[in-house]
């Protein structure tokens, strides 16, 4: 029984890894695809997220039926625990990469306004985020993992600063509003891709050294 639990933790953990993949690349056509005011690319994104949410789907059943029939406990039970929370993370981060897509979409259209803030250099951090969330995850490393979760404040520290420059270019350009409410959202999307790639990295914290590191706080589980 113990092999054959092992096995399938092998099998959950190889679907989680795919889905990470897969997730990671959607953001980066979203991005792409804002940046190049490419709508080909921004409708496959959209196209794909049925795909991804399959994907979730298939591996939160995974978790729950070897809970069901293996009744793990620590270390194994701790691994299948962060799978079930990341699964829903990746999940969360692929949706926010469809609204990047319908925000390119909308911008490649009727409305032409200009980014009032770097949203190349602020998408860019946040690709590294989420990808050294998901090499630490790939890679168990849990000081990779804490690397991941300090550079969260540079991501939102970027978004108050594009914040302000909205507001200003509003002031300034009245009939840009529809654009710049859309430039302002996309800025709102990636800071929150950013704060879900820091809870992966969070979980990878408590999957390998057993430690909860959520609200500011840190406590040892058995």
């Amino acid at each position: 029984m113990a092999v054959l639990m092992q096995q399938e933790l092998e099998i959950l953990k190889n679907r989680l890894l795919a889905l990470s993949a897969e997730v990671e690349e959607r953001v980066k056509q979203a991005v792409q695809a804002l940046l190049s005011a490419d709508r080909k690319l921004a409708e496959r994104v959209k196209g794909g997220d049925a795909q991804i949410d399959n994907m979730e789907i298939e591996l939160e059943e995974e978790c729950l039926k070897i809970l069901a029939l293996h009744q793990p406990v620590a270390t194994d039970l701790r691994f299948i625990v962060s799978v079930l929370k990341i699964n829903n993370d990746l999940e969360r981060v692929a949706d926010f990469a469809v609204n990047i897509a319908d925000r390119a979409i909308d911008l490649s259209g009727a409305i032409k306004v200009d980014c009032p803030y770097d949203v190349e250099t602020m998408a860019e951090l946040v690709e590294n985020l989420l990808k050294m969330a998901l090499d630490s995850l790939v890679e168990r490393d849990a000081d990779m993992a804490r690397k991941t979760i300090q550079l969260d404040d540079d991501v939102d520290r970027m978004h108050r600063e594009n914040f302000a420059k909205v507001k200003e270019a509003i002031r300034s350009s009245p009939t840009s509003l529809d654009g710049l409410v859309y430039y302002l959202s996309i800025s709102r999307y990636l800071e929150r891709m950013a704060d879900l790639a820091t809870n992966i990295a969070e979980d990878v914290v408590y999957q390998v050294d057993g430690e909860i590191i959520r609200h500011g706080g840190i406590q040892t589980c058995p």
